[in-house]
């Protein structure tokens, strides 16, 4: 039986934890949910830590491996139904060539683990991302920013879905500081509704990013 909030929620935020426990009842230990929302997540963060964890992602950068490391993380992506199918074309276009498999990954190494503050990183990435080969479809998307962030580094990183999180915020009553090109301010308000909730469900004792994501997805998707 869940715990009642460690705080008294407002009445839009106490909808929203209604709205999660009515579908997932046992909150996020519940079977269901851990089926539908977390367990695919957690396999791709386990299949990333055993691939690309910082040391052996760093050799393979080392030794020139551009091309093996970025099929080890568009394959990883690959086996997750984050992204749209259109934006899964345009990153496996964009790092075809070597150029953009060398743009990609010494780009999404420095996101993960290079020096500077969390906002550098974030903007260096959003910029390298922006400058990938491009055939058709259009890469500088927000899922196609987030995601690899949020299947390596789930304990500090967060995936975004534009049109379900402004639904989702909206419904809790966040002021979520959109913008469609992917920016920090928008990433620091996501982080910032993404710790809200998480001091508001407290008592269901969410694990990672993928708990809140889960929870923010549950508000705004159309599926529930």
């Amino acid at each position: 039986m869940a715990q009642r909030p460690p705080r008294e929620l407002s009445p839009k935020a106490e909808r929203c934890r209604r709205k999660f426990l009515r579908s997932f009842p046992a909150g996020y230990r519940d079977e269901t949910y851990l089926d539908w929302e977390r367990s695919y997540k957690a396999a791709a963060h386990a299949r990333w830590t055993d691939e690309l964890r910082p040391a052996s992602f760093g050799k393979l950068l080392e030794t020139g491996h551009y091309a093996e490391a970025a099929a080890r993380a568009v394959t990883i992506e690959s086996r997750t139904n984050l992204l749209f199918s259109f934006e899964k074309m345009a990153l496996r276009d964009a790092v075809k060539t070597a150029a953009g498999a060398r743009r990609f990954t010494e780009g999404l190494h420095a996101f993960l683990h290079g020096r500077g503050t969390r906002q550098h990183r974030f903007e260096q990435w959003v910029d390298v991302v922006a400058g990938l080969p491009r055939r058709q479809t259009r890469v500088l998307t927000w899922p196609l920013v987030t995601v690899f962030g949020f299947i390596a580094k789930p304990a500090e990183e967060i995936f975004l879905k534009p049109r379900v999180t402004q639904t989702a915020a909206r419904a809790y009553g966040f002021d979520f500081e959109y913008l469609s090109r992917p920016n920090w301010q928008t990433y620091a308000s996501l982080l910032a509704f993404a710790e809200q909730v998480r001091r508001d469900t407290r008592d269901l004792r969410p694990r990672d990013m993928i708990d809140l994501q889960g929870f923010i997805w549950v508000q705004g998707s159309d599926e529930y």
